[in-house]
């Protein structure tokens, strides 16, 4: 009888599951073992557990994650090391712009070149027989005033520069004024003069433009001869040109920075203020100021109509000057561009002369051997008044060659420094002359 499909199963279960036989080796009895696996396990040695398909997971993501960020890092890692070196960036200063000043006037130039232009000396005349208003003298850094004869005043004007398309009138030379104009370096520019000047100029190897009709002209409309020669700013570096003049070695007078003279003249405004201190007592008590010097009468002593009188302007810093009878001194200036204006009628409006600093030196003065004509001191020393910034310094000028800048020094014996802008330097008498203020 065949064993159907049940039965075999059932006889092979009961082989897989029953004992096996063995010896024992030390008494040899026989002993039963469940054959529970093919393998077999070493003495002593655990059986090795089967990993779960999500511990399988977790592990390859572990790492997987390792693996790319070995990669990230290595690329890093590799971009570091082969860096270029950037340069390190660092805040840049604005370079400062350098600033030149001009020697004639202390005012800011555009450039140093400028002050090697050639400068030029021009006799303005200031009687009442139709000099007035001049024409531009605004423009001269430094004017001297003195007198020429009669009591009547004439100018010495200083051009370096100059824009303005007519300057004038231009009349006759004294040999003081000469002397004031040498340290300019300048072109002489006037009309005839005395015998003593003329020598003077024709020894000295002075430039030397007196009258003529190439360099200048005469206005008939509205001033009359001898005070209607003029010339131009244009005419006069044509005559330089032609002449083979392109520089003027100048000397001038000791001059502040803008900066430095616009702080004393807000410093003396502000010294000039009444104050509220307290005493030891504790008591509020006012402390007036050191007032501002407004006023200055400059009298030459023999004609009344040369003297001249200023006036302080506290929020320019300029003097505005008049004639003793309150008239002010008028100028024109001509704008570039015109030839041979007639001045009263092309040049706009006349402005009041108003220098930035005076100062009044006291000359010895006597009549030349004519009778007439006043000879000057120019060189030694004497009395000196100086105004700027609303300020009033009584000292000394010095000079000891007519080839020299005259010196200007405090009570102290300090030098005196101007601030930029015109100067006005009058030459007044000893005998006759007399500053109040």
């Amino acid at each position: 009888m065949q064993p159907n499909e049940q039965d075999l199963e059932t006889i092979n279960l009961g082989i897989s599951e029953a004992p096996e036989m063995s010896i024992d080796g030390k008494s040899g009895k026989k002993s039963k073992k469940h054959r529970t696996s093919n393998k077999k396990t070493k003495k002593g040695e655990k059986p090795k557990k089967k990993w779960s398909t999500k511990k399988k997971v977790i592990v390859w993501s572990i790492v997987v994650i390792l693996l790319i960020g070995a990669g990230v890092g290595g690329f890093f890692l590799y971009q570091y090391l082969n860096r270029k070196e950037e340069p390190v960036a660092t805040e840049e200063k604005p370079v400062e712009k350098p600033h030149y000043y001009s020697i004639l006037s202390g005012e800011e130039i555009a450039n140093e070149s400028l002050n090697s232009s050639p400068t030029y000396c021009i006799q303005i005349p200031n009687g009442l027989d139709g000099a007035r208003p001049q024409v531009g003298i605004a423009q001269a850094p430094v004017v001297f005033e003195s007198i020429a004869e009669a009591g009547i005043t004439r100018f010495a004007a200083i051009f370096q520069n100059p824009t303005s398309s007519a300057i004038g009138p231009i009349r006759s030379l004294r040999p003081y004024y000469l002397e004031w104009d040498t340290p300019f370096d300048c072109t002489v520019v006037h009309a005839g003069g005395s015998y003593e000047a003329l020598e003077a100029l024709k020894n000295g190897g002075y430039r030397d433009l007196s009258e003529d009709n190439n360099y200048e002209w005469r206005d008939y409309s509205a001033y009359v001869a001898p005070n209607n020669l003029f010339t131009s700013s244009s005419l006069l570096k044509k005559f330089n040109d032609d002449n083979g003049y392109t520089t003027s070695n100048v000397k001038s007078f000791a001059r502040m920075r803008p900066a430095e003279a616009d702080t004393e003249r807000q410093n003396a405004i502000e010294a000039s203020k009444d104050k509220t201190e307290t005493n030891k007592a504790g008591d509020e008590v006012k402390v007036p100021g050191t007032p501002l010097v407004k006023n200055i009468a400059v009298n030459f002593g023999y004609t009344a109509a040369f003297n001249t009188i200023y006036k302080y302007d506290e929020s320019t810093g300029s003097y505005l000057r008049s004639y003793a009878d309150g008239i002010p001194h008028e100028t024109f200036t001509c704008p570039e561009g015109l030839e041979n204006p007639s001045p009263q009628q092309q040049c706009g409006e006349a402005k009041q002369v108003a220098p930035k600093a005076i100062a009044v030196i006291m000359v010895q003065q006597s009549l030349d051997t004519d009778g007439y004509h006043i000879v000057s001191q120019t060189t030694g020393e004497g009395k000196a008044y100086v105004f700027q910034n609303g300020k009033a310094y009584e000292g000394t000028w010095s000079r000891q060659s007519y080839k020299d800048v005259i010196k200007f020094t405090d009570a102290e014996g300090k030098e005196i420094s101007f601030v930029p802008g015109q100067l006005w330097v009058a030459a007044i008498p000893t005998s006759t002359g007399s500053v109040s203020y």
